[in-house]
């Protein structure tokens, strides 16, 4: 089993059974960890503009909470967002958690052209290997006028020491580029660390879940091998020889 593997199929279902352990006020915090946090959400709902009839869907939504969130947001409540993922373990957690409609699929949508309003994917791209293709996939699923929401690991410098496996972080400059080249026009980029911190009730459910999940796991190959993916991200984000990057495209208009 690849790390990729260990850290996105076999976590997220040991996620969605630890969650579903502590009790329902645990599932939104364990279904965003490590995707999303509640003022980026916040920021990504609002600046999308979304609309309780927009067709959403979530594109590699891992456990489902970010999508979840979307469908509680205060004005849109009653969205309904589709998810895809191409782990199993993931989309079995986002069932189970949420009960949300979630199709195993990489990187080929398997949607009809114009199916969505508006689409994000959080913390996905780095982890493609045809990012141009992802990107032209999401493209060809919206609208016209779609939106799109990205939050992207952006390489700050040329050389990136000890990436975690498999991923490749674009430069901003890159990203841009892929997004003209897929037919969108750039809104919004800004770092996401200036969106907000956790509410300190967020944070300790999250270091709950993941006490729990050391406590059940800790001495499982898979669950060091999807820590030490996780440890060297942080490290290349505390370093800021990465940068998490929150984007809004639109659609170039036929």
């Amino acid at each position: 089993m690849s790390a990729m593997d260990a850290e996105f199929d076999t976590v997220a279902s040991w996620t969605a059974e630890v969650a579903l352990s502590l009790g329902p006020e645990f599932y939104l915090p364990a279904g965003c960890r490590g995707s999303g946090s509640p003022a980026t959400l916040n920021w990504f709902t609002e600046q999308l503009d979304l609309q309780a009839a927009d067709r959403m869907l979530d594109c590699g939504a891992g456990v489902g909470g970010p999508a979840e969130f979307a469908s509680r947001h205060k004005g849109v409540e009653g969205v309904a967002p589709i998810l895809t993922d191409p782990q199993a373990g993931a989309c079995r957690a986002a069932r189970l958690l949420f009960g949300l409609p979630t199709v195993q699929s990489a990187s080929d949508l398997p949607f009809r052209t114009g199916s969505f309003d508006v689409a994000w994917s959080l913390g996905v791209l780095c982890t493609v290997t045809d990012q141009a293709h992802l990107l032209a996939e999401l493209r060809r699923v919206l609208t016209p006028t779609g939106r799109l929401g990205l939050l992207v690991f952006v390489a700050a410098q040329p050389w990136l020491p000890d990436a975690p496996e498999g991923n490749d972080f674009p430069t901003q400059e890159g990203l841009r580029s892929l997004l003209a080249g897929a037919g969108f026009d750039v809104r919004t980029l800004v770092s996401a660390i200036d969106l907000g911190a956790n509410p300190p009730s967020w944070t300790a459910r999250v270091a709950a879940v993941e006490a729990e999940l050391e406590r059940r796991h800790g001495d499982d190959p898979r669950w060091l091998e999807a820590e030490q993916q996780s440890d060297k991200m942080g490290a290349l984000l505390a370093s800021g020889a990465v940068l998490a990057t929150a984007v809004i495209a639109q659609s170039h208009r036929s």
